[in-house]
């Protein structure tokens, strides 16, 4: 019965099937896609591009480095830990092509979550940016890591450029802590010693694990996501499949301000969009908006990928919408709900619809995508090809369409798995491959998929369920919002009561009574909140989501209720 529903649902010239097996794993894919795209540009970052040609050049000079080097073998665990730069993709492919499994590494975790995640995935080997160091010379000897190599912001660039770029980094911005690390060795160097030699390469099952994404550091303890050489293929071929009427081959620039360590942006910008030939502008740091506008200004881009809080910083900059949108024609949304007020100005802004997608680190990360030709604003879109979607109810019994539940996949992209954690597994994953995804959703009779919220953060006032999500899209909408989040807080009378915070935009004026009377106006009156804060800023994760946990730890401390 699913199957047969979701199969109608594809608009015309968008297959329904994809063929997860065309490729044994990725190394097939980046040697053909290298091969067919050698002179088209793959990435650019700081005013240097590299080929598609170079790339696999210089992670075959990785990749030699590692095999003649190193003892490391297929299989072993090798953690890069690096922002958007060049070496980013000449790394993670190196290490594939060498039969290494890539830890993708967030560049600004602490000493702690940095040791978790190297113990816990056994990592043998760190790629690391100079002005982290530090942190790695603490850790390091706290794990199996032998191997660490570093790089600087510049080290891609010509000679000049590279010196003068560190030079500052490091002595006018102090921004390079001293480390002392006696067995590092210079990224540089590595390229250096591996150009020219044969490269032996890995030829790993397609079920083989290819990357440990690690999730669920907001809720609980960290844990890696097995990915495999399939998964990452299945959701290339499926973003392939949903944006070829978009995106041609080998012609498009996209703009790459997420952090290609996130699952987001490295199965988008590094999987599917070596695939199919494109070119990646990417950012080192959208948080300097001027900055990261400035480079906008050089380039016709033809897609941006972002998220719901770069899209609001972005429209509220005045050089931002001087900028010319003619070549840009799609632009896709995801690691976070997008509000609808945010989609309609961003359109007005750029004149381009956002696409709106869903996906998790365990689904590759791509499970439902707006198709572009049929774009329906504030939902999830419809299952990728081959993948199929649910909802149930706490019992796991199937829900109608239209009622609200817990939204469930199951696709050729879903993880293998939580690395050495099989309970957390099954709590996630039954026998026949259902993925449970923690967010209630409904599905519409057309298919498109609706997120009320996430089942952790729903708000229960007096038995009557609250979604964090509506009250924020309706906070959204009233002048003068910037940034809000919405909690439930401990109550005798009625179990929660509902709590917002909200960063006002710079030179405008909010008060409490304002909040209220909007809130009131537009909800029903237990979803209206009982208390507002302003803040200057809120709490957010690397890529900008906001961190409504660590707002609630906050409550729950004053009450007393948590340390």
């Amino acid at each position: 019965m699913i199957e047969s529903f979701w199969k109608d649902k594809y608009p015309t010239g968008i297959a329904a099937e994809i063929n997860p097996d065309e490729y044994p794993n990725i190394q097939t894919v980046l040697r053909e896609s290298c091969q067919r795209f050698a002179d088209k540009p793959a990435f650019s970052n700081l005013g240097k591009t590299i080929t598609y040609g170079e790339l696999y050049e210089q992670s075959g000079a990785f990749a030699a480095w590692l095999q003649q080097h190193t003892d490391l073998q297929p299989g072993d665990r090798i953690a890069v830990q690096l922002p958007n730069l060049l070496q980013y993709p000449i790394a993670v492919f190196g290490a594939i092509r060498a039969g290494l499994i890539v830890v993708n590494t967030n560049p600004l975790y602490t000493a702690r979550e940095m040791e978790h995640q190297f113990k816990d995935s056994g990592a043998k080997a760190l790629v690391c940016l100079a002005n982290m160091a530090h942190l790695a010379e603490k850790v390091v000897p706290q794990t199996s890591i032998k191997y660490v190599i570093v790089t600087e912001v510049a080290d891609m660039l010509s000679p000049f450029k590279r010196v003068l770029i560190n030079s500052v980094i490091k002595y006018v911005k102090k921004m390079v802590p001293a480390y002392h690390l006696p067995q590092a060795i210079k990224f540089n160097d590595v390229l250096s010693k591996g150009q020219g030699q044969p490269v032996k390469e890995a030829n790993p099952a397609s079920s083989d694990v290819a990357v440990l994404q690690y999730t669920g550091g907001t809720t609980g303890v960290a844990k890696g996501a097995m990915l495999s050489h399939r998964n990452l293929i299945a959701n290339m071929l499926q973003c392939k499949a949903l944006m070829a009427s978009n995106l041609n081959e080998g012609c498009e620039i996209l703009i790459t301000p997420l952090p290609l360590y996130h699952i987001y942006a490295f199965t988008f910008h590094c999987m599917a969009m070596m695939l199919l030939g494109n070119h990646n502008v990417l950012i080192s740091n959208p948080r300097d908006l001027p900055a990261m506008v400035k480079e906008l200004s050089k380039w016709k881009f033809t897609g941006f990928v972002g998220l719901n809080t770069l899209f609001v910083a972005l429209c509220n900059n005045d050089a931002f919408r001087k900028l010319d949108f003619l070549a840009l024609k799609v632009t896709l949304s995801g690691g976070m709900a997008l509000q609808m007020s945010v989609a309609e100005r961003w359109k007005t802004v750029t004149g381009c619809p956002i696409c709106e997608g869903y996906g998790m680190t365990e689904t590759s990360p791509v499970a439902t995508v707006n198709p572009a030709q049929s774009i329906q604003v504030g939902t999830i879109g419809i299952p990728v090809p081959s993948t199929l979607c649910k909802v149930i109810n706490d019992a796991g019994e199937e829900l109608p369409l239209g009622e609200v539940g817990e939204l469930c996949i199951k696709g050729p992209q879903v993880m293998k798995g939580y690395w050495e954690r099989p309970d957390a597994t099954a709590e996630i994953m039954d026998a026949e491959g259902w993925l449970k995804s923690g967010d209630i959703a409904l599905i519409q009779p057309d298919g498109y998929i609706r997120i009320v919220d996430r089942k952790k953060d729903m708000i229960l006032v007096s038995g009557f369920n609250v979604y964090p999500n509506e009250l924020e899209d309706v906070m959204a909408s009233l002048p003068g919002v910037l940034q809000s989040a919405a909690i439930g807080i401990p109550d005798e009378k009625t179990g929660e009561l509902i709590k917002v915070f909200i960063v006002v935009k710079p030179g405008m004026t909010l008060t409490k009574d304002q909040v209220m009377a909007h809130m009131r106006a537009n909800l029903t009156a237990y979803k209206a909140p009982k208390f507002v804060e302003f803040r200057d800023s809120l709490p957010t994760t690397n890529v900008g989501k906001i961190l409504r946990r660590e707002l609630r730890d906050e409550e729950l401390r004053k009450l007393g209720l948590k340390k």
